[in-house]
C-alpha cells in the first residue's frame, strides 16, 4: 500500500474482525450519550420501564439511560463505511462515530448520500497529486473511495454525456477547508479540462498553450489576497462568498470563466477582533513594498495606521514579503496592467490613511474640527482631490434643503462614521472592480460555452452569542441551499424509488424550510423580515426599536419565530432554522441596510484625477447619501428622498435568487466541510463541534430525510447470499430468478410490509432492520458453529477411540505372532518350508492368470475404443473430403479467375504501353508544333514589313472608304427610321400573337368548360332518374291511397292487399327484403284472422294520408320553384332566340338541377353578348392574319427569285474569293447561327401545328359528346316535364282532399272544446306551432340574406364583365390600328436587311426563352404543390364525409327505433281503442236494462195509485173515523206526491245518462275516428321518412363511391404528374445541358475560326514574302512551297463551303416553300377551326353557370394572354431570324460569287495545295456543323416533348381544380341535405309528441267516461233494486231516500201506537 492508498483506502482486515463480529452480536452494544465524547458504547444488562441499565464498555461503569436517548449500533461490517447512507442505523451516534474512525485512520474524505462530508486535516495529505488526479480521472464514484476528485469528475462526465450544467456546493463554518476544497475542484478541472493538451493551433483565436488555464488557477491568490485574513478559527479565511463558474465547449475544453461574489465583510478593512488580522493585501504591501513603491504610495509603519487594530499579526509558516511577490506575478499572468496595479495599491494605501484622520470637538459647540490635516493631505494626493474640498466635504457638507444647498456643520460622531463608512465603501468597490477585472481575462476566449461547471464556496451556518444582519444573510442563504439539497434528494429518491417500481407517498422535504425562508423573504401579506426592514428605511423617524417591534407584531404568530428568553439587550427576537435556534441582535440594522455615504465626497471621488479611482466611482447616483441620516436625533433615524434607491437586503435578495435560479438548473453536488477543532491540532476531534456542524450543515438533516424512506438497499443476490442462512428451506432445488428467491426468503422471515419495498434489482428497508436481520444472522451462525464444533469434537473422539481399539487388537497380533515365531524357529521343517516357499511357481499362476484376465479386459476396452474412434476419424475424413473437394473447385475457381485477372492486367499493361507510346508520339507533336510555331513568328515579323507597305495603300483608300462613311452615315439614318417602323409593327404583330392565344386560350377554356358540363349532364342524369322513381314511386302511392278511400267501407281484404304492397315497397328500399317478406305473411294471416287488426290498417291508412299532405306540401313549393323557373326561362328565351331548342332544353334542365335564379340568367345573356363580341374579334383577327399569309408568301416568292438571281451571280463572281476570305469566314459562323435559328423556328412551327391538331381533334370529340348528350338531355327534359304535369294533377286532386281532410278535423275540435284538459293540450300545441312558425321565420330571413348575398354577387359579376367588355373593345381598336400598322411594316420589310445584331437580339432571346422555360418548370412545380395541398384538403373532405356518413346512419338506426316504438304505442292505443268499445257497449245494455226498469216502476205507480183510489172508495170495515181515513189519505197523498218528485228527478237523471251516453259515443266515434286518422298519418310519415331517408343513404353512397373514384383518379393522376413533372425536369436538364454543350462548341468553332482567319492571314503574308525572296535560300523555297500546299488545301476547302453553302441554301429554299404550303393548310385549317369554334362557344358560354367559376377563367385567361404574348414574341423573333438569314443568304452568294470570281481568276493553278487544305478543314468544320445540327434537333424534339408534357399537366392540374370544386359543391350540397334531414327529424319528434298528448287525452276521456258508467251503473243497480222492492208500498218507499223512510216510520208509529190504547175504551 503506497503513501497515498493509506490516507483514502480502508484497511478491510481491520473491519470484517471476526472477533468484533462477535462481540457485538454477544453484548447487545448501543450508543449512550455523553458529555465528554458525544456517545459512548455500552452493553444494556437489564431493562425498567422506560430506564436501562448500560454497562460501558471503556470503563465498565453502570448507568441508567432513558430508553429514548439510546442509539442503535451498527453491526461491525459497517465500520468506516464509505457512504454514511448504507448503514443501517441512520442516527447521530453512527454518523459521529463513522466520521471519527475514518479520521483517526487518516480518511478525510466519507459520503453522506448526496454529501461529501470532509474534515479538515490540518495537514498535509499527499492525496492531490497528479497520479491520484490520473487515478481519479472517467472512474464513476462507488469505483473509487471518497475524494473531492470523485465528485468533481462525476460532476464533468455528467456534464459531458447528459449536457447538463453542473454545480458543487461547498459549504462550512470558517476554517473548515471551503477554499481549499474549491482550490482542488479548480486544479482538477484545469488538469482534465486543459485545452492546450490536444489544442495545438497557434493560428486560431484560444489562448495559448494552457494560459487560460493558469489564469484561472492564479485567479484564486488574488482573491485571497484582497478576501481573505486570519480569523481565530482559521489562518486564511474566506471574508466572502464566491460563485466560480467555469465555461466549457463541446468537446470539454475550458472556454472561459466567470467570478460572482457574495457579503464582502468590508467591516473588517476598518476594525478586527483580537487576534485576527484585516485583509491580506494590507500586510502583503506594507511588508512587500519596496521603497519607491512606499515613497509613492506615502507607506507607515504597521502600529501608524488606526485600521489595523491589532498591528502587525503574523501567521506562522506564511511570509507576507514572498505572498505579494506571488501576487504581484498573477496580476501579470491575468494580464492586468502596471498603471491599474498601482491604482489598486494606492486605494488599498488610502483606506490605511482614512483611519489616520483624527477630528476634535470643538470646545462651545459640539462641530468637529481637524487640527492636523496630514492624513487628510494623504488620502487627498493618493486618490487625485483637493485637500480643502476633501476636508470640507467631511466637516461641514452641502445638504440640500428644499431647492436650496446648505452646508452643516458635523459633530465628531458623524464625521468619524463619514470617514469608515469612506473607507469600506472605497475598499468594497475595488474589490467588486477587481472582480469584474478577472472576470475580463478569463472571458477572453472567442468559443462559445457549451456548459458549465459552477463552484459555489460560501459560508455555513452560523450561531453566535449575537447574531446580526450578516448572519440572518448568512442563515438565510444556508435556508436555501439546504432546500436546494432536500429538493434534489427528494427527486433523486423519487427517481430510484420509480425506477425500482416501489410504491411510496412521496414527500417534498424541500417543502419543510419553506416556512422559515418565508419568514425572512416574504414579501407581503405578512412582510418578511426583510421586507419589513426595508420599509422601515423608507420612514425618517424609524429607529432598530421601531423595526423589532413591527417585526414582533407581523410575524409574531410565525411557526418559526419566537420572542427570545433572554434579556432584550441580548436578543430581539429569535427564528427557528432547520439548524437550530438562533437569537438575533437588530443593533444597526437600519444603518447597515441602507449603507450610507457622504455623497459630497463621493462627488468628489467621481471627479477625481486618477482614472482609477473616477472609474470606481462613477456611479455617485445610485448610492444613499448622509444627510438622509440625522445623527443628532436618536441613532438609526433618517431621513428619505423621493428617489428611489437599493438597500444592502434587496441587493442581496436578488442576487441570491440569481444564483438560486442557476444552482436549479444545474444537477447539484454537495460538498461539506467541517472542524474537528478549534486548536487547529491534526488528529484531534472534538465530538460536540463536530455534531454541532452536521446540524449545521444540513448533513443530519439528509440522514432525517433518509430515515423517512428507505434508506438500506442490497441488491437480490447479495441478500440471498448473505442471509438465505436465515431461511434454509424457503428457497426450492434448482434455478430460481434472485427477485423471486428474495420474495421468499422475506416472507418465511415473516417481516412486516411497512418495513420493507421489493424492486426490480434491490430490496429496500428501513433503518435498522438490516442491523435486526444481522443479529439473526449471528445468532444462526453461532448456534451452526457450536453445533458445528460439537460434531466435530464428537468425531474426532470417535476417531481417537477406534485408533485406540485397532491399536490393541495389532498389539495382541503382534504378540501372538511374536509367541508362534518363537516356538518355530528352532524348527528344522520350518526353516526348509521358508526356504522351498520362494521356489515354488505354482502359487503365483493363479495370480498371473487373474493379472492376465485384467489386461484382457482393458485391452478388449481399448479395441472397442480404437474402433469407435476409428469410425467417427473415417466420418470425418469424408467430411473433409468433400470439403477438400469444394474447396478444390473453389481454388480452380479462384485460378481461373486469377489467370483472368493476369490476362487484364496484361492487357492494361500493353494498353499502358501503347499510350505510353501515342503520349511519347503527342510530346515530339508538340515540339514540332513547337518549332514550327518559332518558325511561323519569324515569318509573322517579315509579314509585318510588309504591313507597313500596305498601309500606304491603305491611306489611299482610306480616303475612299470616307466618302462611303458618308453614304454610310445617311443609309444608317433611313435604316434607323426603318427599323423604328419595323419595331412598332412587330409591337402590333406580337399583340395580335396574344390575343390569338388568348384565343386559343379560350378555346381550352371552352373545351374544359365542356367537359364540366359534361360532368354535370351526368350528374343532373342521375338525379332525373332518381327524381323519376320519385315522382313514380308518388304516383303509384296515390292510386293506391285513393283505391284504399274509396274501398275501405266495402271490402277489408283489399285495404290488407294495399297495406301489404305498402310493406313490400318499405321492404324493397331496406336491406332485410326476405325478413320483412316473411313478416308480412304472418301479418296478412293475422289480419285474416283477426278482425281488431282493421283499425290498425285505418291507422296506417291516415298516416299515409298525412305523409300525403306533407308531399302535397312539398310538391306544391316545388310547383312554385316550377313557375319560378318557367319564368326565368321565358326571359332567357327572350334573350337568346338566335340559339336553338336544343340547347334551350339543355338550359333548363341544368337550371332545374342548379336551382339558377333570375340573376344568374342575365348573367348569361350578358356572357353570350360577350361571345359574340369574341367571336367578332376572331373574325377579325382571322381576316389579318389570313393577309400576313398572303404577304409573307410573296415575300417569300420574290425572295425566291432574288436568290436565283444571287446564284447566278456567284457563278459568275469566283474571281473575288482571296480578297474576301476573312468576310467568307465571319459570315460561315454568321451562317451557323442563323442555320441553328431557322432549325428551331422549323421545329416550333411544327411543334405548334401538331398541337393545333390535337386541340382540334379533341374540340371536334368534345363537340360530338357534348351534342349527343345535349339531345340525350333533351328527351329526359321532355319526359321530365310530362311526368311533372301529371305530378302536378296529382297534387290539385290531393289538396282538394285535404281542404276536406282540415273541415273534418275542424268539426272534430269544436265537439272537443267542453273538455278542459282538450283545451290546455291545444294551448301547447299552439306554442309549439307558435315555435315552429319563429323557425319558418327564421329559415325565411336566412333565404332572404342568401338572396341579397347572391344579389351583390350578381352585380359584381356584371361590374366585371363591363370591365372586360371595355377591354375588348379597346383590343379591337388596337387590332385594327395594328392591321394598319402592319401594311405599312410589310412595304418597308421588303427594302430592309438584317445585320449582325439582329444575330446576338436573337441569341438573346434565345436565352431568355430558356430561363421562361426554367420559369416555368417552377410554376409547375409550385402548382403542383398546390395540387397537393388541394389534395389532401379533399382528403380532409372525404373523411368528414364518411363521418357525416357514420353519423347518418346512427340517425337512421334512431330513426328505426322510434318508428319501432310508434308502432308500439300504435299497438296499444287500438287495444285501449277496443277495450273502450267495449265498454261502451256494456254501458248501452245497462241503459236499456235502466230503461225496462223505469217502465216497470210507473207500472207499479200505476197500479198504486188505483189501489189507493180504492182504498179512498172504500170504507173500513172494522168502523175506522173520517178523520183517521183522511189522515191517511193526506199522509198517502203527501207519500204521492214524494214518490212523483222523486220519479220526475229520475227520469231527469236517466234523460242526463242518455244524453251522456249519446254524447260519449258521439265523442268516442270522433275520438276513434280522429285516433285512426293520427295513427295512419303517423305511419305513413314514418314510412315516407323511412323512404326518403333510405333513399337519401343510398344517394349518399352512390355520391360517396363517386367521390372515393374521383379520388383515386386524383391520386392516379397525381402519380402521373409527378411521373410527368420528373421526366419534364429530367427533359429540361438533358436540353439545358445540351444547350451549354451546343454553345461550348459554337465557342471552339469561332475560336477555331479565328485562329483559321488568322492562319489564312499569316500564309498569305508569307506567301508575299516568299513571292519577294524567292531567290534568297532553299529553306525559304521549301517553306514557300509548303505554304502554297497549304492555300491550296484552303482553296479547295473554300470551294467545299462554297458548295455546301449553295446546298444549304437549297434546303433553306424547300423549307421555305414547304413552311408556305404548311402555312396555307395552317390558314385553312385554323378557318375551320374557327368556325367550330364558334359553334362551341356559343354552346358553352350558355352552360356557364357558377360566378366563381368565370372569375377562376378569367383569370387563367390573363394568365394565357400572357402566355400568347410570349408565345407571339417568340414567333416575332424567328420570323425576324427568318428574314435575316435570308437577307444574310443573300449578300452571303453576292459576296462569294464575287469571292469564287476572283479566286478563279487569280488562284487556279498556283494554289491546288492550299486549297485542298482549306477543303479538308471546311469538310471537318461541316462534319461538326451537322453533329451540332443534330444535337440542337435533339434538343428542339426534347423542348417540344416538355412544352407537350406542361400543357398535359396544366390540363390535368385544370381538370383536379374543376373536381375539387364538384367535391365542394357536392359537401354543400350534402351538407344542405343533412340540415334537411335533421328539420324532418325534428318536425317528426314534434308529431310524436303531439301523438302521445293526444293519446294522453284520449285516455284520460276514457277514463272520465268509465268513471261516469260506473256511477251510472251504481245508480241504476239502486234503482233496480227500489223498484223489485215496490209490491209493499212502504218498503219501496224506505228504499227510495232517507227522507222518505224516515217519514213512513214516525207516521207508522203515529198511525199504530194509539190503537191498542183505543179498543179497551
Amino acid at each position: 500500500m503506497s503513501a497515498a492508498d493509506k490516507f483514502l483506502y480502508v484497511d478491510r482486515n481491520m473491519v470484517n474482525n471476526p472477533l468484533a463480529q462477535a462481540d457485538w452480536a454477544t453484548k447487545k452494544l448501543v450508543w449512550v450519550p455523553s458529555e465528554r465524547l458525544g456517545f459512548e458504547a455500552g452493553c444494556v444488562k437489564e431493562e425498567r420501564g422506560d430506564e436501562c441499565v448500560v454497562e460501558l464498555a471503556d470503563s465498565g461503569k453502570k448507568i441508567s439511560v432513558n430508553k429514548d436517548d439510546i442509539q442503535k449500533m451498527n453491526p461491525p461490517k459497517f465500520s468506516k463505511v464509505e457512504d454514511m447512507a448504507e448503514l443501517t442505523c441512520l442516527n447521530e451516534a453512527s454518523v459521529l462515530h463513522n466520521l471519527k474512525e475514518r479520521y483517526y485512520s487518516g480518511l478525510i474524505y466519507t459520503y453522506s448520500g448526496l454529501f461529501c462530508v470532509v474534515i479538515n486535516p490540518y495537514k498535509n495529505l499527499p492525496i492531490y497529486s497528479e497520479e491520484i488526479v490520473d487515478m481519479y480521472k472517467g472512474k464513476k464514484r462507488h469505483e473509487m473511495p471518497p475524494h473531492i476528485y470523485a465528485i468533481t469528475d462525476t460532476s464533468y462526465r455528467s456534464m459531458m454525456q447528459d449536457r447538463e450544467d453542473q454545480s458543487i456546493l461547498c459549504t462550512g463554518e470558517s476554517g473548515a477547508g471551503k477554499t481549499e476544497n474549491t482550490k482542488k475542484v479548480i486544479q482538477y478541472l484545469a488538469h482534465v479540462a486543459s485545452s492546450h493538451k490536444t489544442k495545438k493551433d497557434q493560428n486560431s483565436s484560444f489562448l495559448s498553450h494552457g494560459e487560460l488555464e493558469k489564469q484561472l488557477l492564479q485567479a484564486n491568490p488574488i482573491l485571497e489576497a484582497f478576501g481573505n485574513g486570519k480569523t481565530v478559527k482559521n489562518d486564511n479565511s474566506s471574508r466572502f462568498g464566491k460563485f466560480i463558474r467555469i465555461n466549457f465547449d463541446v468537446n470539454g475544453y475550458i472556454v472561459g470563466a466567470n467570478i460572482e461574489t457574495y457579503l464582502l465583510e468590508k467591516s473588517r478593512a476598518i476594525r478586527q477582533a483580537k487576534d485576527e488580522r484585516t485583509f491580506h493585501i494590507f500586510y502583503y504591501l506594507l511588508t512587500g513594498a519596496g521603497d519607491k513603491l512606499r515613497n509613492e504610495l506615502l507607506l507607515e509603519n504597521y502600529n501608524n495606521y488606526r485600521f489595523l487594530s491589532n498591528g502587525n499579526v503574523t501567521i506562522p509558516g506564511q511570509q507576507d514579503k514572498d505572498l505579494f511577490t506571488e501576487t504581484l506575478e498573477a496580476f501579470r499572468i491575468m494580464s492586468i496592467p502596471e498603471d491599474e496595479q498601482i491604482g489598486l495599491l494606492k486605494v488599498v494605501a488610502s483606506v490605511l490613511q482614512l483611519g489616520n484622520m483624527s477630528f476634535k470637538k470643538e470646545r462651545h459647540t459640539d462641530q468637529a474640527s481637524m487640527p492636523d490635516d496630514t492624513a487628510a493631505q494623504k488620502v487627498s494626493h493618493l486618490m487625485g482631490m483637493n485637500v480643502t474640498d476633501f476636508t470640507r466635504a467631511i466637516l461641514s457638507p452641502r445638504i440640500k434643503v428644499g431647492r436650496d444647498f446648505v452646508q452643516k456643520a458635523q459633530t465628531q460622531e458623524q464625521a468619524e462614521f463619514a470617514v469608515e463608512a469612506l473607507a469600506k465603501a472605497t475598499y468594497e468597490r475595488m474589490f467588486r472592480w477587481l472582480v469584474m477585472r478577472i472576470n475580463k481575462a478569463l472571458d477572453k476566449t472567442k468559443r462559445q460555452g457549451a456548459s458549465f461547471i459552477g463552484i459555489l464556496d460560501i459560508a455555513g451556518f452560523e450561531i453566535f452569542e449575537l447574531n446580526s444582519f450578516e448572519q440572518l444573510c448568512i442563515n438565510y442563504t444556508n435556508e436555501k441551499l439546504q432546500q436546494l439539497f432536500n429538493h434534489t434528494m427528494f427527486i433523486l429518491e423519487q427517481e430510484e424509488y420509480q425506477r425500482e417500481g416501489i410504491e411510496w407517498s412521496f414527500i417534498d422535504f424541500g417543502l419543510d424550510l419553506q416556512p422559515c425562508i418565508e419568514l425572512i423573504e416574504k414579501p407581503a401579506s405578512p412582510p418578511g423580515i426583510l421586507a419589513l426592514l426595508d420599509e422601515e428605511c423608507w420612514f425618517p423617524k424609524a429607529t432598530d426599536k421601531s423595526f423589532v417591534e413591527k417585526v414582533l407584531q407581523e410575524q409574531g404568530t410565525h411557526p418559526k419565530f419566537f420572542k427570545p428568553k433572554k434579556l432584550k439587550d441580548e436578543a430581539d427576537f429569535c427564528i427557528i432554522h432547520y439548524a437550530g435556534k438562533v437569537d438575533y441582535k437588530a443593533d444597526e440594522w437600519l444603518m447597515k441596510n441602507m449603507d450610507p455615504l457622504n455623497d459630497n465626497v463621493a462627488s468628489l471621488l467621481n471627479q477625481s484625477t486618477d482614472k482609477f479611482v473616477s472609474e470606481l466611482w462613477k456611479d455617485v447616483d445610485r448610492i444613499v447619501g448622509l444627510d438622509k441620516v440625522s445623527m443628532s436625533d436618536m441613532p438609526g433615524a433618517f431621513k428619505t428622498r423621493k428617489g428611489m434607491f437599493r438597500t444592502v437586503g434587496q441587493l442581496y435578495k436578488e442576487q441570491l435568487s440569481k444564483l438560486m435560479a442557476t444552482l436549479r438548473n444545474t444537477n447539484p453536488n454537495f460538498v461539506r466541510c467541517i472542524i474537528p477543532n478549534h486548536e487547529k491540532k491534526a488528529g484531534k476531534l472534538d465530538p460536540h463541534l463536530v455534531l454541532d456542524q452536521l446540524r449545521c450543515n444540513g448533513v443530519l438533516e439528509g440522514i432525517r430525510i433518509c430515515r423517512q424512506g428507505f434508506p438500506n438497499r442490497i441488491v437480490f443476490q447479495e441478500f440471498r447470499q448473505r442471509y438465505e442462512i436465515l431461511t434454509p428451506n424457503a428457497i426450492p432445488k434448482g434455478f430460481m430468478d434472485g427477485k423471486q428467491a428474495c420474495v421468499l426468503m422475506i416472507k418465511s422471515l415473516e417481516l412486516d410490509p411497512n418495513l420493507f419495498r421489493i424492486g426490480q434489482s434491490k430490496v429496500f428497508f428501513r433503518a435498522g432492520v438490516l442491523a435486526h436481520l444481522e443479529e439473526e444472522r449471528d445468532m444462526k451462525i453461532t448456534d451452526i458453529i457450536i453445533s458445528f464444533q460439537a460434531w466435530c469434537r464428537g468425531y474426532v473422539a470417535r476417531k481417537a477411540f477406534a485408533k485406540r481399539q485397532q491399536q490393541l487388537t495389532a498389539m495382541k497380533v503382534i504378540q501372538r505372532n511374536c509367541a508362534a515365531y518363537l516356538k518355530l524357529r528352532n524348527w528344522q521343517w520350518w526353516r526348509l518350508f521358508t526356504k522351498v516357499k520362494p521356489l515354488l511357481q505354482v502359487s503365483r499362476q493363479e495370480e498371473e492368470m487373474q493379472a492376465k484376465d485384467d489386461e484382457l479386459v482393458k485391452v478388449k476396452e481399448k479395441h472397442l475404443y480404437a474402433e469407435q474412434q476409428l469410425q467417427e476419424m473415417e466420418e470425418k475424413q469424408h467430411q473433409m473430403s468433400a470439403e477438400k473437394m469444394a474447396l478444390q473447385e473453389q481454388l480452380q475457381a479462384e485460378t481461373e479467375l486469377c489467370a483472368e485477372a493476369e490476362e487484364m492486367r496484361a492487357r492494361l499493361a500493353a494498353r499502358k504501353q501503347e499510350l505510353e507510346e501515342i503520349l511519347h508520339d503527342l510530346e515530339a507533336r508538340v515540339e514540332e508544333e513547337e518549332e514550327r510555331s518559332s518558325q511561323l513568328q519569324g515569318e509573322k515579323k517579315k509579314m509585318q514589313q510588309n504591313i507597313g507597305d500596305l498601309e500606304q495603300q491603305l491611306d489611299e483608300e482610306e480616303a475612299a472608304r470616307q466618302k462611303l462613311q458618308l453614304e454610310k452615315v445617311t443609309l444608317e439614318a433611313k435604316m434607323k427610321k426603318i427599323e423604328d417602323d419595323v419595331m412598332i409593327l412587330d409591337d402590333q404583330n406580337n399583340k395580335l400573337i396574344k390575343e390569338k392565344k388568348l384565343m386559343e386560350e379560350r378555346i381550352s377554356e371552352f373545351t374544359t368548360n365542356l367537359t364540366e358540363e359534361e360532368e354535370k349532364s351526368k350528374s343532373l342524369q342521375k338525379l332525373k332518374t332518381k327524381h323519376e322513381a320519385m315522382i313514380t314511386d308518388l304516383e303509384d302511392r296515390l292510386r293506391r291511397e285513393e283505391k284504399q278511400r274509396q274501398e275501405l267501407e266495402k271490402n277489408r281484404r283489399k285495404l290488407d292487399g294495399d297495406f301489404n304492397e305498402i310493406h313490400d315497397q318499405i321492404a324493397e328500399l331496406q336491406a332485410q327484403i326476405a325478413e320483412l317478406r316473411a313478416q308480412l305473411a304472418k301479418k296478412e294471416e293475422e289480419l285474416q284472422a283477426a278482425l281488431a287488426r282493421i283499425e290498425e290498417e285505418a291507422a296506417q291508412k291516415n298516416l299515409a294520408q298525412k305523409k300525403i299532405r306533407e308531399l302535397e306540401a312539398q310538391l306544391s313549393e316545388l310547383q312554385e320553384d316550377l313557375e319560378l323557373e318557367k319564368q326565368a326561362r321565358t326571359k332567357a328565351e327572350k334573350h337568346r332566340r338566335d340559339l336553338g331548342e336544343e340547347l334551350e332544353a339543355l338550359k333548363t334542365e341544368l337550371e332545374d338541377t342548379l336551382d339558377s335564379t333570375a340573376a344568374q340568367q342575365e348573367l348569361r345573356s350578358k356572357r353570350e353578348t360577350e361571345v359574340a363580341h369574341l367571336k367578332r374579334t376572331l373574325d377579325d383577327e382571322a381576316k389579318v392574319h389570313e393577309q400576313q399569309l398572303v404577304e409573307v408568301r410573296q415575300k417569300h416568292a420574290q425572295a425566291f427569285d432574288e436568290l436565283n438571281e444571287q446564284l447566278e451571280q456567284a457563278k459568275r463572281n469566283k474571281v473575288s474569293m482571296e480578297k474576301a476570305k476573312q468576310a467568307l469566314e465571319s459570315e460561315r459562323n454568321e451562317l451557323a447561327i442563323e442555320m441553328q435559328t431557322l432549325m428551331q423556328g422549323k421545329g416550333d412551327s411544327e411543334h405548334r401545328r401538331k398541337k393545333a391538331e390535337a386541340q382540334v381533334q379533341e374540340l371536334l370529340l368534345k363537340h360530338s359528346e357534348s351534342e349527343r348528350q345535349r339531345l340525350e338531355q333533351a328527351e329526359k327534359l321532355a319526359k321530365v316535364q310530362t311526368e311533372l304535369e301529371n305530378v302536378t294533377t296529382v297534387l290539385s286532386d290531393l289538396e282538394g282532399k285535404s281542404i276536406k281532410a282540415t273541415k273534418d278535423c275542424s268539426a272534430v275540435e269544436s265537439q272537443l272544446q267542453d273538455v278542459q284538459e282538450l283545451l290546455q293540450e291545444e294551448t301547447r300545441q299552439k306554442l309549439s306551432n307558435s315555435t315552429r312558425l319563429r323557425q319558418l321565420e327564421e329559415e325565411q330571413s336566412g333565404l332572404r340574406e342568401q338572396l341579397e348575398e347572391e344579389e351583390e354577387a350578381k352585380r359584381n359579376v356584371e361590374k366585371q364583365l363591363q370591365i372586360v367588355q371595355a377591354q375588348l373593345l379597346e383590343m379591337k381598336k388596337k387590332v385594327e390600328q395594328d392591321a394598319g400598322c402592319l401594311e405599312t411594316a410589310e412595304e418597308g420589310k421588303k427594302r430592309l436587311q438584317r445585320d449582325l445584331e439582329g444575330l446576338n437580339q436573337r441569341m438573346e432571346e434565345k436565352c431568355s426563352a430558356f430561363e421562361k422555360l426554367d420559369k416555368t418548370k417552377t410554376r409547375l412545380q409550385q402548382e403542383l404543390d398546390d395540387m397537393l395541398v388541394d389534395q389532401d384538403h379533399l382528403r380532409q373532405i372525404v373523411s368528414n364525409l364518411e363521418k357525416k356518413q357514420k353519423k347518418f346512419d346512427q340517425m337512421l338506426a334512431e330513426e328505426k327505433n322510434i318508428s319501432a316504438r310508434y308502432a308500439e304505442e300504435r299497438d296499444k292505443a287500438e287495444a285501449e281503442a277496443r277495450e273502450k268499445e267495449t265498454r261502451a257497449l256494456a254501458l248501452t245494455r245497462e241503459l236499456d236494462s235502466l230503461m225496462d226498469i223505469k217502465d216497470e216502476v210507473d207500472r207499479n205507480n200505476k197500479l198504486l195509485r188505483a189501489e189507493m183510489e180504492d182504498l179512498v172508495s172504500s170504507k173500513d170495515d172494522v168502523g175506522k173515523s173520517v178523520h183517521e181515513l183522511e189522515k191517511a189519505k193526506r199522509a198517502m197523498e203527501q207519500q204521492l206526491e214524494e214518490m212523483k218528485t222523486q220519479l220526475e228527478e229520475l227520469e231527469d237523471e236517466l234523460q242526463g245518462t242518455e244524453d251522456a251516453k249519446l254524447r260519449l259515443e258521439v265523442n268516442m266515434q270522433a275520438m276513434k275516428a280522429q285516433y285512426e286518422r293520427d295513427l295512419s298519418g303517423r305511419d305513413e310519415m314514418g314510412e315516407e321518412k323511412k323512404r326518403a331517408l333510405v333513399k337519401q343513404v343510398r344517394e349518399m353512397e352512390m355520391e360517396l363511391e363517386d367521390e372515393r373514384k374521383q379520388r383515386s383518379a386524383a391520386v392516379a393522376g397525381r402519380k402521373k404528374l409527378e411521373l410527368d413533372l420528373k421526366e419534364l425536369e429530367a427533359g429540361i436538364d438533358m436540353a439545358n445541358k445540351n444547350r451549354d454543350e451546343a454553345l461550348k462548341q459554337l465557342k471552339k468553332i469561332q475560336a477555331q475560326m479565328k485562329d483559321l482567319i488568322r492562319e489564312l492571314e499569316d500564309t498569305r503574308m508569307s506567301r508575299e514574302e516568299i513571292l519577294a525572296q524567292s531567290k534568297e535560300t532553299e529553306k525559304k523555297l521549301k517553306g514557300m512551297e509548303a505554304e502554297m500546299l497549304q492555300m491550296q488545301e484552303e482553296l479547295a476547302a473554300a470551294e467545299r463551303v462554297k458548295r455546301q453553302a449553295q446546298q444549304e441554301r437549297d434546303e433553306l429554299q424547300d423549307e421555305i416553300n414547304n413552311q408556305a404550303t404548311k402555312n396555307a393548310q395552317v390558314v385553312e385549317e385554323r378557318r375551320r377551326l374557327e368556325a367550330r369554334i364558334a359553334q362551341l362557344e356559343e354552346e358553352l358560354e350558355e352552360e356557364q353557370c357558377n360566378t366563381e367559376l368565370t372569375n377562376d377563367r378569367l383569370k387563367k385567361a390573363v394568365l394565357q394572354t400572357d402566355q400568347m404574348n410570349v408565345e407571339l414574341t417568340a414567333e416575332r423573333s424567328t420570323c425576324q431570324r427568318v428574314e435575316g438569314a435570308r437577307c444574310q443568304l443573300e449578300r452571303q452568294n453576292k459576296e462569294l460569287k464575287l469571292k469564287l470570281q476572283e479566286l478563279e481568276g487569280t488562284v487556279k493553278s498556283k494554289y491546288k495545295a492550299n486549297m485542298a487544305a482549306l477543303e479538308s478543314k471546311i469538310a471537318a468544320l461541316e462534319e461538326q456543323l451537322d453533329m451540332e445540327t443534330r444535337e440542337r434537333q435533339g434538343a428542339t424534339k426534347i423542348v417540344r416533348r416538355t412544352e407537350k408534357k406542361l400543357k398535359e399537366v396544366i390540363l390535368q392540374v385544370d381538370d383536379e381544380r374543376r373536381n375539387t370544386e364538384q367535391f365542394k359543391d357536392q359537401v354543400d350540397k350534402l351538407n344542405s341535405r343533412m340540415k334537411q334531414l335533421k328539420r324532418q327529424l325534428e318536425e317528426a319528434e314534434e308529431e310524436a309528441q303531439r301523438a302521445n298528448a293526444n293519446r294522453r287525452k284520449l285516455q284520460r276521456e276514457l277514463e272520465d267516461a268509465t268513471e261516469s258508467a260506473d256511477v251510472m251503473n251504481r245508480e241504476v243497480t239502486t234503482l233496480k233494486n227500489k223498484l223489485r222492492r215496490g209490491d209493499f208500498p212502504f218498503t219501496v218507499r224506505r228504499t227510495v231516500t232517507r227522507q222518505g223512510i224516515e217519514s213512513d216510520e214516525d207516521s207508522e208509529s203515529k198511525s199504530e201506537t194509539p190503537e191498542p190504547e183505543r179498543k179497551p175504551e
